[in-house]
């Protein structure tokens, strides 16, 4: 998928925009404000054509009414279990968002909350706060057994996959990760990749690949976060689930 562009949002949302070129329409992802969306409409010259949900919390969601007051009578595409009011189109996994110019299957992954969808298509995922850069979201209204199993239904999408999340995390999810696997190089590489970009600066997107390295919470079966996740929770864990469990306490508690 091609013109992707990250619309910054509140304090630290990202409002993902992909549109077309020659048709000149734009669709977006988790409109948490209108006014920033509005204004990049503007400056690319595009029409809005509709909007995707990823799951029901207020800075996902809450610029939706105006944009379709400014925009009129457009599909807004979200889960079937969502309470947003403002939803015309309600996806269950596997169903399809097919346009003109894209493809999106929709990926139920519970956990952050309930009604929480991923959308995928050509190498493309947005998933909102379930997976992050280094980092995953907090469990909110699911289980970690629930979030666990949600990213691994993500992990097994292509390597190549960009990952279009919601919020810009990036730096502080990696100072957990290497409190996590401090000899693990592919994080320091990371770290020094991210330290070289500007104040401000989009660290999005991050593909797959790089995440089964970098990620802890993609990497609960590994050995190291293993060891980690028990010295730190100062007990022996007996599967994946639960050294995901301890690790997502862990970073709910860290301190950088």
């Amino acid at each position: 998928m091609k013109n992707i562009l990250p619309i910054p949002a509140l304090t630290d949302n990202y409002i993902w925009m992909f549109f077309d070129e020659i048709q000149k329409t734009a669709w977006i992802v988790d409109p948490g404000e209108a006014t920033p969306v509005i204004k990049a409409l503007t400056q690319y010259n595009l029409t809005l054509a509709g909007i995707l949900i990823t799951h029901h919390h207020a800075d996902h969601c809450a610029g939706i009414a105006a944009l379709l007051q400014h925009a009129g009578d457009i599909p807004v595409f979200g889960s079937y279990q969502s309470p947003n009011q403002y939803i015309s189109h309600r996806l269950k996994e596997p169903d399809e968002i097919i346009y003109a110019t894209f493809q999106l299957k929709a990926i139920e992954i519970p956990g952050h909350t309930l009604d929480h969808t991923a959308y995928y298509g050509n190498s493309s995922l947005f998933c909102g706060d379930t997976l992050f850069s280094a980092g995953c979201g907090k469990v909110f209204e699911g289980t970690p057994e629930m979030m666990y199993n949600s990213l691994a239904k993500l992990q097994q999408l292509p390597d190549d996959t960009k990952i279009y999340c919601g919020h810009e995390y990036t730096r502080a999810n990696l100072q957990f990760a290497k409190q996590v696997e401090p000899n693990n190089p592919d994080i320091a590489n990371k770290i020094n990749k991210i330290t070289q970009l500007q104040t401000g600066e989009c660290t999005l997107p991050s593909t797959l690949n790089e995440e089964k390295k970098i990620n802890p919470f993609l990497r609960c079966h590994v050995p190291e976060v293993i060891n980690a996740v028990e010295q730190h929770a100062g007990t022996k864990l007996n599967n994946p689930i639960e050294v995901f469990a301890r690790l997502r306490e862990w970073k709910n508690n860290f301190v950088p």
